[in-house]
Parts: structure tokens; C-alpha cells; sequence
């Protein structure tokens, strides 16, 4: 009884004004990375880059955020959660406006380095600042909501880099903007920024990713699809006979499809005794996807439409993985369960664009889908076993 009336009163006592300002800040960034993962892409294949290096400088993003995700919480304990947030939006800002600048292929990387440290602390920090804010019964709705506004986002960027295009200064000085953009909501909440005090619990920051290896196996997945079709779908694109606006528009169907399911998604996974099913639901329906794909490359409105449910459905590995954590944990073991869940995003970032690109190289356009899939059939046999499992 006394703790469903804790939980009542926190239910009672939820810091919108806090949960309003990491989910703002964190949607603009995220249209930034929506603009800016094509745009680099394209430059790269437009001079004359293989598939497989667009892959690997992509997949520098994943080392940046492996590196990172230990250090945000830490960082984060000692100067505040607001602090780090400016310092990792200023730095992310001019990383970004950097590239335009650097002339040499391998300055790209350090660049690549400095953009997604940056952008991992944020994620950490904003998804720690999300769920501390959140009802415990309705974690799952909450999340949704986050990873709509996120997905927003993330579909507004490609459709911004239809309408810029990939010439000229102008795309880059408007992804400095929006990043910069992104600390406004951030001050606006200082006063509501989570304490993260205390020592961690359960030991090393590594026995946080094998806490639950459903839901960091699942963000792990949703890293490699997300980045690996984000950064070389244009270059799919182009190989099938696709315009660059035309590609960029499809980026945003998936996009879309994120911003309509993920509050269905989270409000299910809130009703589920055991949130590994629906894992396993969108796990298959992303293999299905990609499946699909080469069977219906060549119309375009059929392609938009496998997108629109696959993006949708397939970012439901992150939002319920999310939720679950936020389930189980809290204070600063759920910040580190955060971190640990960013972690394994990123070597999903470092993993998924490689190969991608190499299967593209190996087995020519179609190795897109067939790379992607991939993941999914691991995943999905990931899940099998510990069904049968205890965890």
C-alpha cells in the first residue's frame, strides 16, 4: 500500500516544465542529425567515396558514442546535468558547421568524433531528465511521446535537405542553427534539471549492458538499421535510379512512420507483462521490411509505403527498450542504465553503417536490405533463446 501511494504521488507531482525542456531540446537536435547524416553522405559520394568508406566515416559516430557514453553520467554528477548539456550543444554546433570547412577526407573524422560525443551525452542526459520526470505507470506513453517529437525531428531533417540540397554553405550554417537552437528549452528548465548523486548499485558501468540484453541487444540493433539506412539509403538511392530529393523524401516517410506508431507502441508496452514479445513483434516486422524492399525498389509509392511502417515499427526497439529500463531503475541507476543503453546504440552506430556499406559493395544496391536484415535474424534469435530463458 505504501508504495502505490508513493507512486500515486509521483504520478501527481510530474515536472512537466522539466519534461517539456529535454524533449524540445533533444527533437532539435535530432533534426540536425536528420539534415545533416544524408547531407554528409552525399557530399562523400558525389566525390567519388566507396560505399564502404562513407561507411567508415559514418561508423566513427559509433566509436565517439562507445567512448562517450561512460564518461556523460560521471561528467554530468560533478559540473550538472544543464551545464554539460550547453557545453555538448556548442560543441556539437561547431562540429557541425565544421565539415563544410575541411577539405581533407580525414579531417571528416575527428569531426565525426567531436559531433557525436557531443551528441551521445545529450541523448544520456536527455533520457535520464525524461524518464526521472515521467508517471512510472504510463513510462511507456511518455517515451512515445518523446520519440514522436524526436522523430519529428528526425523526419523534418531530410525533408529540409530536399529543399537545400547538398551545395553550398547554406545546409550547414542551418544545422549550426537548429543545434544551437536546442539549448533555449534547456535554460528554460534549469531549475528542473535532475541531481545525479550517489554511487551506482549494481557495480561496473558494463554490468549495466548486461542487465537486460533484450532491451540493449534491441537498441544495439536499432543503432545499425537506423544509422546504416540513414547514412547509405541515399546512396541506395541513387544506385536504383532514385533522384536525391526523391531519397531524402523516403528518409522522411520513415521518419513519419516513427512519429505515428511510437505512442500506439508505448502505450502497448505499457499494458505487456513482458515487453520481450513486442520486441520480438518489431524485430520481425523489420525483417519483413527489408525482405520486401527489393522486390518493390522500383516504385517509388510502394517503397514509401514499406518504409513508412517499417521506420514506425522498427524504432519501437528503442522506445520499448527505453521503458523497460526506466521500469526497473531509478536515480543514478537509471541514469547508467541510460548510459549503458546509449552505449550499445553506438556500437549498433559503429557496426550498422560498415556493413551496410560492405554489403553494398559485395552484393551491389541490394545489399542495403539484405545487410539490414541481417541484424534482425540475429536479434530475433537473440530473443528466442531467452524466451526459453529467464531474462
Amino acid at each position: 500500500m505504501a508504495g502505490g501511494a508513493a507512486a500515486d504521488e509521483e504520478i501527481e507531482t510530474v515536472r512537466w516544465l522539466a519534461l517539456g525542456a529535454a524533449i524540445a531540446s533533444i527533437s532539435a537536435v535530432g533534426m540536425a542529425i536528420g539534415l545533416g547524416v544524408p547531407l554528409l553522405s552525399v557530399i562523400l559520394e558525389n566525390r567519388g567515396f566507396s560505399a564502404t568508406a562513407i561507411g567508415l566515416n559514418t561508423g566513427v559516430a559509433g566509436l565517439a558514442s562507445i567512448a562517450m557514453a561512460p564518461l556523460a553520467i560521471p561528467i554530468a554528477a560533478r559540473f550538472g546535468v544543464v551545464a554539460t548539456m550547453l557545453v555538448a550543444i556548442v560543441a556539437g554546433a561547431f562540429s557541425f558547421i565544421g565539415f563544410y570547412f575541411a577539405t581533407d577526407f580525414w579531417m571528416w573524422f575527428p569531426l565525426r568524433v567531436v559531433l557525436h560525443a557531443a551528441i551521445t551525452a545529450l541523448f544520456i542526459l536527455s533520457e535520464f531528465w525524461i524518464s526521472a520526470s515521467a508517471p512510472p505507470h504510463k513510462r511507456g506513453l511518455v517515451l512515445g511521446i518523446y520519440a514522436t517529437v524526436l522523430s519529428l525531428g528526425f523526419a523534418f531533417g531530410p525533408w529540409l535537405f530536399s529543399r537545400l540540397g547538398s551545395d553550398g554553405i547554406l545546409p550547414f550554417v542551418v544545422g549550426f542553427t537548429i543545434t544551437l537552437a536546442s539549448a533555449v528549452p534547456v535554460v528554460a528548465a534549469w531549475r528542473e534539471s535532475p541531481a545525479i548523486g550517489g554511487a551506482a548499485r549494481r557495480g561496473s558501468f558494463l554490468s549495466y549492458v548486461f542487465l537486460v540484453p533484450t532491451a540493449t541487444a534491441a537498441v544495439l540493433v536499432f543503432g545499425a538499421v537506423e544509422t546504416g539506412g540513414f547514412a547509405l539509403f541515399p546512396v541506395y538511392g541513387n544506385r536504383i535510379g532514385y533522384s536525391e530529393a526523391d531519397a531524402a523524401l523516403l528518409l522522411t516517410m520513415i521518419g513519419l512512420g516513427n512519429v505515428l506508431l511510437q505512442i500506439p507502441i508505448g502505450m502497448i508496452s505499457d499494458r505487456m507483462a513482458d515487453r520481450r514479445t513486442l520486441l520480438a513483434v518489431c524485430a520481425a516486422i523489420g525483417l519483413a521490411g527489408m525482405i520486401v524492399l527489393p522486390m518493390v525498389s522500383l516504385d517509388w509509392y510502394v517503397v514509401a509505403a514499406v518504409l513508412f511502417v517499417w521506420g514506425g515499427v522498427v524504432a519501437g526497439l528503442y522506445t520499448v527498450g527505453l521503458a523497460h529500463l526506466g521500469a526497473r531503475l531509478t536515480g543514478r541507476d537509471l541514469a547508467s542504465a541510460n548510459a549503458a543503453f546509449v552505449f550499445c546504440y553506438g556500437l549498433g552506430m559503429l557496426v550498422g553503417p560498415q556493413v551496410t556499406g560492405i554489403g553494398m559493395d559485395i552484393l551491389g544496391a541490394h545489399g542495403f536490405a539484405w545487410s539490414l536484415a541481417l541484424f534482425f535474424v540475429c536479434y530475433l534469435a537473440l530473443v528466442a533463446a531467452r524466451l526459453r530463458g529467464r531474462g
